[in-house]
């Protein structure tokens, strides 16, 4: 009971968007300066001094740019469908701000794993794309992000379009499990799901590692950036707010 209670006031707090800005500022420069630091050591660790891979050599080392960028671009947009229900559910104005900030920020995850993929898959297929499941279901994310954005951007009122992008976010996470579990399903020439913390590590520990850090330094870097996209948002549409003005007097950005 007492944990229900804590848990239920920290949520009607955090859906304070003065309260939410105050945590937002205080937080955002930590998780930024982390996700720095842990993106370089991850970046400089498995770039240089991981060892090569016995069958790909060197350029398999694009796995630490892409992998990440795979894992964030699938959980940035379950956080994004999310925020939207809330949003549509309970009608809490911040979480329809937190999924409109998501959705260019997993927008431009996706775009970066399907891009280092072609990468990848030029040396190891010898071809920049094939209509591979995964693939196929990462562009298929790309474009569900697009239509989110896009609906946000061309409905006039704020809530009705938080709605309506909120609706196509939540029938778009099917696609997270054809992602996930296409490679077993349909036996495609993507490899299994290099990264998983419930099983042991399929690659050895030294290439293992890095690969940790850097998935755990981009997931800092969301949120550092979905905090500070989150407070433009929260500027934006409370820029009325009395709260707002004061930030603006007292030069509290």
């Amino acid at each position: 009971m007492g944990f229900t209670a804590t848990f239920t006031r920290w949520f009607h707090r955090m859906a304070s968007p003065r309260w939410f800005y105050r945590f937002a500022r205080r937080w955002q420069p930590w998780f930024g300066w982390s996700s720095l630091l842990l993106l370089l050591v991850g970046a400089v660790w498995g770039l240089a001094f991981a060892p090569p891979d016995y069958l790909q050599g060197n350029s398999f080392r694009i796995i630490y740019i892409h992998v990440p960028a795979a894992i964030l671009a699938q959980s940035g947009y379950l956080l994004m469908a999310l925020a939207g229900g809330i949003g549509l559910i309970w009608r809490i104005k911040l979480a329809e701000m937190v999924a409109r900030s998501c959705a260019p920020i997993g927008a431009s995850f996706t775009f970066l794993a399907l891009v280092t993929g072609a990468i990848w898959g030029k040396p190891t297929w010898g071809t920049w794309w094939v209509w591979d499941a995964r693939i196929t279901s990462m562009l298929i994310l790309l474009f569900l992000y697009c239509g989110v954005i896009a609906l946000q951007s061309a409905i006039d009122n704020a809530t009705t379009a938080a709605r309506a992008a909120a609706i196509l976010a939540l029938v778009g996470v099917v696609n997270i499990p054809i992602i996930k579990y296409s490679v077993e399903w349909w036996h495609s020439l993507h490899q299994p799901a290099t990264f998983r913390l419930t099983e042991k590590p399929a690659m050895p520990m030294e290439m293992w590692l890095p690969l940790l850090v850097m998935v755990v330094g981009y997931y800092l870097f969301f949120a550092a950036a979905l905090l500070q996209r989150t407070r433009c948002e929260l500027v934006e549409r409370e820029r009325k707010s009395r709260w707002v003005k004061e930030l603006v007097e007292n030069d509290e950005f």
